[in-house]
């Protein structure tokens, strides 16, 4: 077992406890999402578009994967200044910004007021706050004073109960309990760096190497994307996250050069069992094509029965990896300096000082 220490000498803000803790995070963020009251918005909305960035869009692109065997209209997610042009009065917009500062995600605001589209806003403050009580717009509050990645169970089950309310889901509550009691039981597992902890086993085989996440473009879909991001925010470390079919249609063939570089690559597989069966075929021959190319292609499964508990449970494990490769990685898992650093060049630069 590692020395506790390392965690204080790294992980100055305790991180690892945010992680840890994940399962109470999503207690409240589910008795929040049960205060939430609305009417019965289905039958006229044509589509729903969320707009958010970075950790605040991550819970819209969980939603959308995980409701999509049950809604019956559109739902993307728009990480941009501007709303697709079909946004209009019979949309719903859900305006996520963890900070409530996020200027993409205002300017997007901006267009669906413009545009008359009904309005649902999820945030802990900021601007955001400030415009949906001017303009009596639903919201949602949720707590501040995390780093939006460490606030996804804010960000999913809020609207996931919301969208319960408006109609659009239909919420099976023993799926969420069993969610909750799946994140109890990993967290406990996985809090200690011993050498029967999975996670760590994982970043192990992860360390040193660049790292490519594959799933499905199913459950899973949204999972890879946040298992990318945990990687290059928490451990500072290069990854990449690519889907099925569509990586068989061209990045197989780049995995041939340079091959020098190639041997450096570790690609962690996410399967589920649900995965579409030729994806399935899919992932078997394209593992073995690519068997002498990586250092090693990891196939990683999710725990539980139903299919909240199988993503979420997928969504701990790639925190918990991310979290350990970032200590063997001597990487302050909390600070993001680099992005820190563009919102202040864009802000420097918006008043014309840059120029």
């Amino acid at each position: 077992m590692i020395s506790p220490d390392i965690y204080k000498k790294i992980d100055p803000s305790d991180m690892r406890s945010r992680i840890r803790n994940f399962y109470e995070q999503v207690e409240e963020a589910i008795a929040i999402g049960k205060k939430f009251q609305s009417s019965n918005y289905s039958k006229r909305t044509t589509n729903i578009v969320l707009a958010g960035m970075g950790g605040s869009a991550i819970g819209g692109d969980l939603l959308r994967t995980y409701l999509s065997k049950q809604l019956s209209i559109p739902f993307i997610v728009n990480r941009h200044y501007t709303l697709p042009n079909y946004v209009d009065k019979n949309s719903l917009v859900i305006i996520s910004s963890y900070s409530g500062n996020t200027e993409e995600t205002l300017e997007a605001y901006e267009q669906a007021v413009e545009q008359k589209a009904r309005i649902l806003c999820i945030t802990s403050g900021g601007e955001v706050a400030k415009r949906a009580k001017d303009l009596k717009h639903q919201y949602i509050f949720i707590p501040g004073g995390l780093q939006p990645r460490a606030a996804l169970g804010y960000s999913f089950f809020p609207l996931l109960y919301a969208l319960d309310k408006m109609g659009f889901a239909d919420l099976n509550e023993n799926e969420v309990q069993e969610t909750i009691t799946v994140l109890k039981t990993m967290s406990g597992e996985a809090v200690d760096m011993t050498e029967k902890n999975y996670p760590y086993s994982i970043a192990k085989r992860l360390h040193g190497k660049a790292v490519v996440v594959w799933s499905s473009s199913d459950l899973l879909e949204a999972v890879s994307v946040r298992w990318r991001g945990q990687l290059n925010e928490n451990a500072k470390h290069l990854a990449y996250s690519a889907l099925f079919p569509e990586l068989n249609h061209n990045e197989i063939v780049g995995w041939e050069n340079p091959p020098e570089i190639l041997k450096h690559f570790v690609i962690a597989l996410l399967k589920d069992r649900d995965d579409h069966a030729r994806v399935v075929q899919r992932m078997a021959i394209t593992k073995e094509v690519l068997k002498e190319t990586p250092d090693a292609i990891l196939e990683i499964a999710p725990r539980g029965e139903g299919r909240l508990a199988r993503m979420f449970s997928m969504i701990h494990l790639g925190d918990w990896v991310s979290y350990y490769l970032a200590m063997l990685d001597e990487a302050d898992p909390t600070p993001v300096e680099r992005i820190n650093y563009l919102k202040s060049e864009l802000e420097y630069n918006a008043f014309g000082i840059n120029e």
